[in-house]
């Protein structure tokens, strides 16, 4: 459970699901391939596919429902306080090891009604 705390309309929107414009690294830093050749290359995102997703501060699992070649549709484990144009960073995990493989910026999302305490 995650709680916001603000004044009435003064925090952005909560995001459950967001849509992206992405860019991906060309090889992984700090990761070598088997062999002990040169780093390993990036994949390209896949539907199903669960990602670390950074947002400002806010670090969350993030489930990729969508891809195209610069664009992408993530479902989030957690609701997420942002806004639109915001940036994010993206990892795969990799080894037991969570690996930055590129960036984005939020496009546009799902937003879900935040409840007021009582």
């Amino acid at each position: 459970l995650r709680a916001f705390f603000g004044l009435k309309g003064k925090l952005p929107e909560v995001f459950a699901e967001i849509e992206i414009s992405y860019y991906l690294l060309r090889r992984l830093l700090g990761v070598k391939t088997s062999d002990g050749g040169k780093q390993a290359k990036v994949q390209k995102l896949t539907k199903g596919e669960i990602l670390m997703v950074n947002i400002g501060s806010t670090g969350t699992g993030g489930k990729v429902e969508g891809a195209k070649s610069d664009l992408a549709k993530i479902s989030l484990t957690q609701p997420v306080c942002t806004q639109e144009g915001e940036k994010i960073a993206l990892s795969r995990r990799v080894d037991k090891h969570w690996r930055l493989i590129g960036w984005g910026e939020i496009k546009r999302g799902k937003k879900i009604e935040v409840l007021k305490h009582p």
